[in-house]
């Protein structure tokens, strides 16, 4: 039972911060749900880094009025999306925060509005909404949301209720709005990850555990990340802090180790809690690693302790690369008229780009997306006055669009699909036309390629009247899966037969990470024999994942 009438910062944070613990304890099971059977589905993770985003700028500080924390997490939400998922996510915050400017302590009213807010300003981002998505759960959440505040202004646990019943409902409902999801046997896995989150959200209003079984849909799976030290910014939390937990107390349950994760989340961030009941690792940059400490001995005990003071080290590493005498500075080099940044994925394809004389290589692709503040920060490194971005996949495009409105220069994002595209894009550019101009013709030549990507069934399903089953080896055109067979070269051969018409004049193969050059080469030459009025070219693009991406143009 919901006791709270209002919703402070400080308990808005908490909700946030339970819900990213949600959707970070279930990203596996979420990515699964991708319709796709290839073996980069990546909603669960796209959703969840952004919710990690989020968090770290609402632990930044402790906001007391709900919409300063709100603003913050909307902030650190947009500036860690990744992937169209991720997005779309980070518009439901923004939407969720421009709602309650001005209110101290949200009421269920407010709390319903804005939810309508969010879901209203992540459909006019999307510029082709389609319905059975994390779009339509959203909206019909948030309809039914106000028309209960609508009888029961003051009631926060029918509220949440009907938000939670309210999603489910829909989502069962996603597959009969998308064949795609029918033909696979599954639920829109950007709705399932919007409603761990507002499972999390329930969760902290209740005073439940995180951990509660019915609202699992996985295994517990934490992303680790390797903490560097990043000393170049401001330091807000000096303590990085690092300790093991071991022999657990009897009555210790997953349920604590939850609540001890959400404890340290609100006293710092960067906040890792990895392992079993066997040996826990923890790991935090907070002010307070007594409190961490003392968390922690609640629990069970510590071993391997560690406290460094990353503002002393970042004194020492300053002093250490201060010039012995201070020289004049040089001055600022002239922005040139144009500059070009390619999100790439492989040493091929990011060697390709550099002789392209593209300015700055964002790393990610189909296994990892950049986030919007990848993409502005790349940007921003470019000292041009005109900025062309090549997204290079079709899941980053939305992000790259988000970074393009924050960036206070000329921006032209060519809506790039694949490397392909974009190395005919950055072949296309002519310096003595205008910016618009450069990108009507990079756009162009883009969209004149076709291309064909051979990689791995993840699982069975069936997709565009093609049988597919785990490990298959499976061949996509254009994006769309049309091939499956036991072999690549068959796969390879049987998808050039479409890709090549009359008018193909050059075929280029790009070989992955997990192909060989003898086998490229072998596979080249035979596809140059089949078509001899083509040039084919081989160079080694290495890609994960994928064995080959074939352009035509």
């Amino acid at each position: 039972m919901i006791q709270h009438k209002t919703i402070d910062g400080l308990l808005l944070r908490d909700m946030v911060v339970a819900g990213a613990a949600l959707l970070e304890k279930n990203r596996e099971a979420v990515d699964a749900l991708n319709v796709f059977p290839v073996p980069d589905g990546d909603t669960g993770t796209n959703m969840s880094l952004t919710m990690q985003s989020a968090t770290r700028e609402v632990n930044a500080k402790e906001y007391l009025r709900a919409d300063e924390a709100a603003a913050a997490v909307s902030k650190g939400a947009l500036k860690g999306a990744r992937g169209n998922s991720g997005v779309i996510t980070s518009q439901l915050l923004r939407g969720f925060a421009t709602a309650l400017k001005g209110v101290d302590k949200i009421t269920p009213v407010q709390f319903a509005q804005a939810l309508k807010a969010g879901a209203d300003k992540a459909y006019k981002a999307v510029m082709k909404p389609k319905e059975g998505t994390i779009l339509t759960v959203a909206r019909v959440i948030a309809e039914d949301a106000l028309k209960y505040v609508e009888q029961n202004p003051d009631d926060y646990d029918g509220l949440i209720n009907v938000m939670l019943t309210s999603g489910e409902a829909i989502l069962r409902k996603t597959p009969e709005m998308l064949p795609p999801l029918k033909a696979a046997g599954v639920v829109d896995s950007g709705g399932r990850g919007l409603l761990l989150i507002y499972n999390g959200y329930a969760a902290v209003l209740r005073g439940e555990e995180i951990a509660d079984p019915a609202a699992l849909l996985a295994g517990d799976s934490v992303v680790t990340e390797e903490d560097i030290h990043d000393l170049s910014g401001e330091i807000h939390n000096v303590y990085c802090t690092e300790f093991s937990i071991v022999n657990f107390r009897e009555d210790c349950t997953e349920g604590d180790v939850d609540s001890f994760r959400r404890r340290l989340n609100r006293i710092g961030d960067r906040v890792q809690v990895t392992g079993d009941m066997t040996e826990t690792k923890v790991h935090v940059h907070t002010n307070n690693p007594g409190n961490a400490i003392e968390y922690g001995l609640e629990l069970g005990e510590l071993v391997n302790l560690k406290i460094d003071n990353m503002l002393d080290m970042k004194r020492k590493l300053e002093g250490e690369s201060a010039p012995a005498a201070e020289a004049p500075a040089a001055p600022a080099e002239p922005a040139k008229d144009y500059g070009m940044v390619a999100v790439s994925l492989g040493e091929g394809f990011s060697n390709i780009f550099r002789d392209l004389t593209v300015d700055h290589i964002v790393e990610g692709g189909q296994t990892m997306n950049p986030s919007v503040d990848d993409i502005l920060s790349a940007i921003n490194a470019v000292n041009a006055k005109c900025v062309f971005v090549f997204p290079n996949n079709g899941n980053v495009i939305f992000a790259a669009n988000q970074a393009a409105e924050l960036a206070e220069k000329e921006v032209h994002v060519i809506p790039t699909k694949n490397v392909a595209m974009g190395i005919a894009a950055a072949v296309a550019f002519q310096a003595d036309i205008s910016g618009a101009e450069n990108a009507q013709r990079m756009t162009e030549a883009a969209n004149h390629v076709k291309t064909g990507t051979v990689t791995y069934a993840v699982r069975d399903s069936e997709y565009n009247g093609v049988q597919i089953h785990k490990d298959d080896i499976i061949g996509m055109h254009n994006g769309q899966i049309e091939y499956s067979g036991n072999s690549v070269h068959d796969v390879v051969m049987e998808m050039m037969k479409a890709i090549v018409d009359d008018e193909a004049e050059l075929i280029t193969v790009y070989y992955g990470a997990d192909t060989s050059k003898e086998d490229a080469e072998a596979i080249t030459a035979e596809i140059g024999e089949a078509y001899p009025n083509c040039d084919v070219d081989c160079l080694m693009g290495g890609q994960p994942l994928y064995y080959y991406l074939i352009s035509v143009e």
